[in-house]
């Protein structure tokens, strides 16, 4: 079975090539399967984790930013895969 974690968070002003770089450059105890990073308007980064692995394992995930990187808590999701389509 293949688990997304997606976690997703929203810089402070101004801050976002420095929050794109934080997350960049946070290992994981666990290599996953594949890891993309994302970033969008409003200084919003996203990271998408790929495990093989089923819904409820314990996995690494990437931390909080400490101090005032960001303007709110990271938002984090997990999903279970149900297909691949188009390949």
């Amino acid at each position: 079975m293949t688990v997304a974690l997606m976690w997703e968070a929203r810089a402070a002003p101004g801050r976002g090539a420095e929050l794109l770089a934080w997350a960049r450059g946070q290992e994981l105890a666990v290599r996953p399967l594949r890891r993309e990073t994302f970033q969008a308007p409003e200084d919003r980064v996203l990271v998408i984790t790929w495990w093989d692995a089923s819904l409820d394992t314990d996995l690494p995930e990437l931390p909080e930013p400490e101090g005032e990187l960001v303007t709110r808590a990271v938002h984090r999701w997990r999903f279970e895969s149900v297909g691949i389509e188009g390949r």
